[in-house]
């Protein structure tokens, strides 16, 4: 650490944003920015390095010393060192094989390492010789200290310096010091402009926008910075001119034109008419900072909100003019607007979720008879969720379009979409500038030419479309083959047929004609089999109508569908309301002789009416979907084919009565002459055990059941033993986690389009996909305006071709709204089906379902989706089924448990995966999840919570004495009256600046802190808990005694485990048992930092590197031994983590865990490359992994420098068990162990 010089200054505003950010995040790259310069031709290095001594010499951000704490409110001050030599190691690959991509490696190895606030440097350079006259000159900087247009300022005048040495000539640089930008901004903040601009930005920002992007993956916090990826596409040169061409023509820029195709992009695809585009902006006013190394950039948040109905070319214009407007105040810093507009109280780190840049290169290089090239590199890391740069070169016509995304928000294949898009649209735009921004196609070509193939579902129909002539043939031709069975008693197709005839000709002999309706008031049974077979044949439609309906909806559905007779049982004759149409029992029915005779009808097509079933909506009367034989033959023939149903084959019927399911069951079963199974009916109501009970001991092949029974099925061990093929359907499935000996078919689709759409097997642990549309159905994900959605891409779900039902009796106005024309279809009669469900295309051609449009609710201005806090709460411990619902404006979850769950922990185990704002405000425990008859959730029967929950937690004064403690420097520091225990500091008030301030005042009271803990622990009980963990808690005694050789649930204090579950991890560890000291569950940092290293798609993202140098192999020996030591006293060290066939990750202490040490030989070869350096590039973590199921989660590696004989060595370490932190207690105590100090080492830290 270097003495700073005398005199200090504040940081400014845009840098104490970074370095308020940057301690948030602990050791992260995420600030780093540079590159290197490409050199060809004669370099001289010690001219160059001399060089840079000069640049550093005469710029002061270069020689930035930071002296922590020494600020306000415990922020750091800085100072410029008089003087501070540059090093610049020169590293030769010549001799390398692939030297670029060494070189390459280096650089990529350099610019991810964190840098340090404490007061080293915070700039470094390197010279890498790639071949006899090419160079790279590399250089990386903390953003603290250096800007990105800085960056190239910075090689532009080394450059300069280098070849006026070169020359032997004398340069002057007569740049400003930072410092004085320093007093500048100093002058701006206390001016009347300062305000101005303060006025205009809360002004514009009165009312917030609702964030653009949504999280995906809640397994560790989506703000945190992630390793990024970064997808790059070259504009093609002539669409690259045509664009400038185009700017200038609207007296406009290329960026403007950018940010117009943004604004087509993301209004449509998320559906609203605004979004923030955070652009970062030079800031240096004028010519006067215009060659000062430092950091100037701001970033200003331009609301982007402009009318639909313009033109792309006006629409850049209204970009255009709305820059300039923000460009007159961007020298306000985005993050005072961030603290005034309180945005840490609703859990926003932005008011943007996307950035944009323009990087034009226009700086010149010259270094002396060399020629130079810049080459930007990424940190790997990135805080914004997307961050998208067009780059071009001033001196041709070159450019490319650059995505950086945050993998929690944007997945890889996504973000390769999105580019692909965004070019798609602006050739839209540049060819048809009067195109409007809803008639922009958002897919490209290749897109929607796969969707159009995934709709490719087309099947000849079958000759004969109405359904019960195709039961008349298998009673033809399989008379004594059983068609239906019920407890004890079964039907023949010829009894089957027989017996519906005699009642057709009754029905007929009644007036029954084509498309009349004949109600059915029945249950699951032979008679009513006989009975709805019976209407088809009398040409009319029936209504299926249960009889447990209460008294009024009865009389509202009898009254509505209008039936020409009503069938039913002589027992439910008393529960309906007085009729004037003809009743007739069909309990009774049998006693009429039965015929061979099957009647004919006259007129009657498959263009008639089969049944019609009443839907219950979301609010409103019931609604009686109208559906037509050619649509049920549809589905007959589709079901029969899909799932190899046939004559011989057995299935199920356990559908309610009512449910257009049971039409599926019934209908594909009977046509192809195999044999339905009919369940009991409990007068009761429907018992699932058991319903379960009776379904596994029929001889199924092919079976349904309702998703909710279904999810409780697999819960049970118990599986059926001749099932091949489970459908499911009615509800969303919430999870599916064990694979069972039948493939599970998820299906979908609405009564309106005749039961299933879409349909697709699902794997356990994969995704719960409704599969693809079936056969001769088209379906279609489209926006408001009805244009198609890209693939990935929220939108609501139009269903077309053969299912599509008639319409709604009695109600043409809805079925107007409803049925509407197939813009899509060929056929001008085509109508399609509007859902009412979001959902969305995956790349496999199966959608996922989203949830109801209406289901979308806002809570505290966010759109939230509950499905996704259905996932999250259903994921932890304990909680086996989830439903999250808004009521009243309070969000409420449900949930049943797999083992007991203490309602404490859900609140914070919540919030430690998604925003405060989709924490649920209340959980309440059911036995079971509430069932309709239909066996779909009952939303409506779901309890109120406790209403003691809902009043919020009411004022808890601190208890002991550090909570009293705390509190009192809370109330200083925030300003407010009191603080109780459950008060949360960004609620309050708190933001990053305050917490800082907050940290700052607890050390000064003897309190240990830091804002990591208060970022995760926001309450004052939670983060006055850590402090007393930090000091006295203890841990619950482990269980587990040594010598053990089997560990059992009760053993386990952290953790709740079945059996099974702890065998498959014991297995993992050398010595078993007797080598386990204790298993837990994984923090959620942990759980984030597993999932990048599962989904990396080679190396290790946080496989880090330490290296060493020992002047004797046995010095390396007494250091691994004194690692060792180390490794023995402290719990994490020893710690694995075991992952697969579980359905959490677990961590699992050894009791003895010995540190690899192996010794690495290299080919003697002639090469001037370090062997350190060869060291670590074999294993570079871009390649190499470490096994994280074996512990020590380290490996020591060395080799022997052959010109020196010195030992030289890597220590990789894993981040799951190790940060810097960790990193200076370990070396602290082996710096004890090896100058002999055992007794500094202190008691055995449990970690």
């Amino acid at each position: 650490m270097r003495a700073p010089a005398a005199e200090t200054f504040s940081l400014t505003a845009a840098q104490r944003d970074i370095w308020l950010d940057q301690i948030s995040r602990g050791d992260s790259p995420l600030y780093n920015i540079g590159g290197y310069l490409q050199l060809t031709g004669p370099v001289d290095p010690t001219t160059l390095h001399q060089a840079l001594d000069h640049l550093v010499a005469a710029h002061e951000s270069l020689r930035t010393v930071l002296v922590p704490g020494a600020g306000p409110d415990g922020l750091p001050l800085q100072s410029y060192a008089a003087a501070m030599p540059q090093p610049m190691p020169l590293h030769d690959f010549r001799d390398h094989p692939e030297p670029e991509h060494a070189a390459r490696a280096l650089v990529n190895d350099q610019m991810r390492r964190p840098y340090t606030l404490d007061g080293s440097p915070l700039v470094d350079f390197c010279l890498i010789r790639v071949a006899h006259d090419r160079y790279w000159l590399a250089g990386q900087a903390h953003h603290l200290i250096l800007d990105g247009w800085g960056f190239g300022q910075l090689f532009k005048s080394l450059g300069e310096i280098y070849s006026a040495l070169r020359a032997g000539e004398r340069l002057d640089i007569n740049a400003p010091g930072y410092s004085a930008f320093i007093a500048d901004d100093a002058l701006y903040q206390a001016s009347k402009r300062y305000s101005l601009d303060e006025a205009y930005w809360l002004e514009k920002y009165r009312d917030l926008p609702e964030p653009l992007l949504v999280s995906r993956y809640h397994n560790r916090r989506a703000t945190d910075p992630a390793p990024s990826h970064a997808w790059v596409q070259a504009l093609p040169q002539a669409l690259h001119v045509r664009m400038k061409q185009f700017a200038e023509r609207q007296n406009a820029s290329a960026f403007h034109v950018l940010l117009a195709v943004l604004h087509v992009y993301f209004t449509r695809t998320a559906q609203r008419n605004e979004w923030v585009a955070g652009l970062p902006l030079l800031n240096r006013s004028g010519a006067r900072f215009k060659a000062t190394l430092g950091h100037f950039a701001q970033v200003s948040a331009v609301r982007m909100a402009f009318a639909e109905t313009l033109g792309f070319g006006a629409l850049v214009v209204e970009v255009r003019d709305a820059l300039k407007r923000d460009f007159r105040h961007q020298r306000y810093p985005l993050s005072e607007l961030n603290r005034s507009l309180e945005l840490s109280r609703e859990e926003r780190a932005q008011l943007f979720e996307v950035s944009v840049s323009y990087e034009l290169e226009d700086h010149d290089y010259c270094y002396g008879e060399a020629q130079a090239q810049t080459v930007k590199v990424s940190n790997g890391y990135e805080a914004t969720p997307l961050a998208i740069h067009l780059r071009s070169n001033s001196h041709n016509d070159e450019a490319s379009l650059h995505l950086v995304h945050h993998r929690a928000w944007v997945e890889d294949a996504e973000a390769q979409a999105i580019v692909g898009r965004l070019l798609h649209i602006l050739e839209q735009g540049l060819e048809s500038p009067q195109l409007k921004l809803q008639d922009f196609r958002l897919s490209t070509p290749a897109e929607h030419s796969q969707i159009q193939a995934w709709n490719q579902t087309h099947r000849a129909a079958a000759d004969e479309q109405l359904i019960h002539r195709r039961i008349e043939q298998q009673a033809r031709t399989r008379p004594y083959a059983v068609a239906a069975v019920y407890q004890e008693q079964y039907l023949t197709y010829a009894q089957l047929n027989r017996q519906a005839n005699a009642l057709a000709q009754r029905l007929i002999y009644q007036g029954v004609r084509p498309d009349d309706r004949v109600a059915v008031v029945s249950r699951r049974g032979l008679e009513t089999l006989v009975g709805l077979l019976a209407v088809l044949k009398a040409g009319a439609a029936y209504v299926p109508i249960d009889p447990s309906h209460p008294r009024e909806r009865l009389h509202y559905l009898l009254s509505d569908s209008a039936p020409v007779v009503v069938l039913t049982l002589s027992t439910l004759i008393e529960r309906l309301p007085p009729m004037a149409m003809p009743l007739i029992e069909l309990d009774h029915c049998t006693e009429s002789p039965s015929t061979d005779s099957n009647p004919l009808v006259p007129g009657l097509s498959s263009d008639n009416l089969v049944y019609v079933i009443y839907t219950s909506g979301s609010t409103g009367q019931p609604k009686g979907v109208m559906v037509e034989h050619r649509t049920l033959a549809n589905l007959v023939d589709w079901h029969c084919n899909a799932f190899d149903v046939k004559a011989g084959s057995h299935t199920s019927c356990l559908a309610g009565f009512g449910f257009d399911a049971m039409a599926w069951e019934l209908w594909p079963t009977l046509c192809a002459g195999a044999t339905l199974h009919l369940a009991p009916v409990q007068d009761s109501g429907e018992d699932i055990e058991a319903m379960l009970n009776w379904w596994r001991a029929q001889p199924l092949d092919v079976s349904f059941l309702p998703t909710p029974v279904a999810e409780y099925a697999f819960s049970q061990a118990e599986d059926h033993p001749t099932l091949r093929t489970l459908l499911i359907g009615g509800d969303r499935l919430r999870q599916f986690v064990h694979n069972r000996r039948y493939a599970v078919v998820n299906n979908y689709g609405p009564t309106e389009t005749t039961v299933v759409a879409t349909s697709g097997r699902v794997i356990a642990n994969g995704s719960l996909h409704i599969g693809g549309p079936v056969a001769n159905t088209r379906v279609y994900v489209l926006d408001e305006r009805l244009q198609p959605m890209p693939v990935g891409v929220p939108g609501e779900l139009y269903i077309g071709g053969a299912g599509v039902a008639r319409g709604y009796l009695n109600q043409p106005q809805l079925t107007e709204a409803r049925f509407v024309a197939d813009p899509f279809s060929d056929d001008a009669r085509a109508r399609m089906y509007r859902s009412g469900d979001l959902v969305r295309w995956n790349a496999d051609g199966t959608l996922d379902y989203l949830g109801r449009n209406d289901d979308q609710v806002k809570i505290r201005g966010m759109r939230i989706e509950p499905g996704e806090i259905e996932a999250v709460l259903t994921s932890l411990e304990g909680v086996k089924d989830a439903v999250v619902l808004v009521r009243d404006l309070h969000l409420l979850a449900w949930f049943t448990e797999t083992s007991p769950v203490d309602t404490a922990t859900l609140s914070p185990a919540m919030r430690s995966r998604l925003p405060g704002y989709m924490v649920p405000r209340a959980f309440t425990r059911l036995a079971s999840l509430p069932l309709t008859a239909n066996g779909k959730l009952d939303r409506r029967a779901l309890p109120d919570p406790d209403p003691a929950y809902l009043l919020g937690q009411a004022y808890e004064a601190p208890s002991g004495e550090v909570e009293i403690a705390m509190a009192a420097i809370w109330v200083q520091v925030l300003g407010v009256e009191r603080v109780g225990r459950h008060d949360n500091f960004f609620e309050l008030g708190g933001h990053s600046l305050l917490a800082v301030n907050l940290v700052e005042q607890l050390r000064h009271a003897g309190l240990a802190a830091d804002v990591h803990v208060l970022l995760s622990q926001p309450t004052l009980a939670a983060l006055a808990a850590c402090q007393v963990d930090s000091q006295a808690f203890k841990a619950p005694a482990n269980l587990i005694p040594p010598g053990c050789t089997r560990i059992t649930p009760e053993m386990l204090s952290l953790v709740s485990l079945e059996q099974t579950t702890i065998d498959r991890i014991v297995a993992h560890v050398p010595g078993g048992a007797a080598n386990v000291q204790d298993i837990y569950p994984l923090a959620p940092l942990q759980e984030g930092i597993l999932y990048h290293h599962l989904t990396a798609e080679q190396g290790d993202p946080y496989l880090l590197q330490w290296r060493l140098a020992f002047d004797t192999p046995e010095r390396l020996y007494a250091w691994a031994a004194a690692l060792q030591h180390v490794i023995n006293r402290h719990d994490i060290l020893r710690t694995s983590v075991v992952w697969e066939g579980l359905e959490s990750p677990q961590q699992v202490v050894w009791r003895n865990a010995e540190l690899t040490v192996q010794a690495i030989e290299f080919d003697a070869e002639k090469t001037e490359t370090a062997i350190i350096d060869r060291l670590q590039r074999r294993f570079d973590a871009r390649h190499h992994r470490l096994d994280l199921s074996q512990a020590p989660l380290m490996r020591l590696v060395h080799a022997q420098e052959p010109a020196s004989g010195e030992t030289v060595a890597i220590l990789l370490f894993h981040h799951l068990v190790l940060d810097n932190t960790a990193m200076e207690i370990v070396s602290r105590e082996m710096q004890a162990l090896l100058f002999g100090q055992h007794a500094d080492l202190g008691s055995l830290q449990k970690t």
